[in-house]
């Protein structure tokens, strides 16, 4: 792995990088945590610049966000506002408070299952995706940590809990992409309300949404804060059991590796790497048992999917494009259907965590 060629291809991309979308999306949130990360361990001013400047493109100086889809009700919409309590940390600028709040008084809105789980969007009625947990749970916890004195704790952990109840497979170790309470989507266990299979960058999702989480927490609310670090370390011992045996990538479809057309996903693999890395820097596990499988991998994905063309042009490869479920009879969440979505490079869903994990390691380089 070339550090030097990290760093290029990192700044490569953020220079021409396009937003993602012309709204408010969780896609460009990945890239601006990326950024974040990236400036904390770096101190590189080119990160911080990136990110202040496509908020002040989208956020208005009375903290309104023109872009945001408010009647979609898409729990996707949240990711990107996690870098407003960076931003209005170092900036004091009110703008990002309102903003944060409008962002809190979606959340308050936002539909839910029966069980009161977040439904994914409006379209996914009572759904909880895996994906919905990295999009608004760290956000929430860092807003009641910090400016409602943890008053919606059990809201957030009742959340996860529901997760580990309704989507854990344990016999595997791992979580389904997805589960629907009314049991009528085309993609459901008719009993279990579970889609049928083990995604790479579903699982990621959950890994870095229970991480961060727990980072956003006070742990003197001793209790409910085991409780997510022992969901978190069951879920990283469930994923390891699957690493690909030579770099310790993760497979599009997780648990079916001989399957003809599955191949090692970047995604799922980078946020593996992130959430392992994060874990052993936060002191929820063993470093020295930890450390080096989170490097390794995180060195391997390097090696295998970050390439360079004749022309010297760099690219992050191996990124699934998209997946999902439904709506209706599209998407129907089969091992073929998975594999059927466009590999592709350069995706800010696989960039993003890419600069993520980049950043935590060079954080556990920092620390030795």
């Amino acid at each position: 792995m070339e550090i030097n060629k990290i760093d290029s291809y990192i700044s490569e991309f953020l220079n021409h990088y396009q937003d993602y979308q012309t709204y408010w999306n969780y896609e460009d949130g990945c890239v601006l945590m990326g950024c974040k990360q990236m400036y904390e361990v770096t101190g590189d001013e080119k990160f911080y610049e990136y990110l202040i400047h496509y908020l002040r493109s989208r956020i208005t100086e009375d903290g309104n966000i023109p872009s945001f889809s408010t009647e979609q009700f898409s729990i996707d919409s949240y990711n990107c506002g996690k870098v407003l309590f960076y931003a209005y940390e170092k900036e004091k600028d009110e703008r990002y408070k309102k903003a944060l709040d409008f962002h809190m008084d979606m959340i308050s809105k936002h539909p839910r299952c029966q069980c009161g789980n977040f439904w994914h969007k409006e379209i996914y009625p009572n759904q909880i995706w895996l994906d919905g947990l990295y999009m608004a749970q760290p956000l929430y916890m860092e807003y009641e940590t910090k400016y409602n004195k943890d008053a919606h704790y059990n809201d957030i952990l009742s959340q996860f809990r529901n997760v580990r109840k309704y989507l854990f497979q344990p016999e595997k170790g791992l979580f389904y992409h997805a589960y629907d309470e009314a049991r009528i989507q085309p993609w459901a266990d008719k009993v279990t309300g579970c889609s049928q299979n083990f995604w790479s960058r579903a699982e990621g999702w959950w890994l870095m949404a229970l991480v961060d989480t727990i980072e956003a927490m006070s742990p003197e609310i001793y209790e409910q804060y085991r409780e997510l670090i022992n969901l978190y370390k069951e879920a990283i011992q469930g994923i390891l059991g699957y690493c690909d045996k030579r770099t310790g990538m993760i497979y599009q479809v997780i648990d079916k590796p001989e399957i003809e057309g599955n191949y090692l996903e970047t995604s799922g693999s980078a946020m593996t790497a992130y959430a392992i890395m994060k874990g052993c820097r936060l002191g929820i596990l063993c470093e020295e048992k930890y450390r080096r499988i989170g490097r390794e991998l995180f060195e391997n994905l390097c090696d295998e999917k970050l390439k360079t063309d004749a022309d010297g042009n760099m690219s992050l490869t191996g990124i699934c494009k998209v997946a999902g479920l439904g709506p209706g009879d599209k998407r129907n969440g089969s091992v073929e259907y998975y594999l059927s979505e466009p590999v592709v490079a350069d995706d800010a869903k696989g960039v993003g965590p890419f600069m993520m994990a980049y950043a935590e390691y060079l954080k556990s380089e920092q620390d030795q």
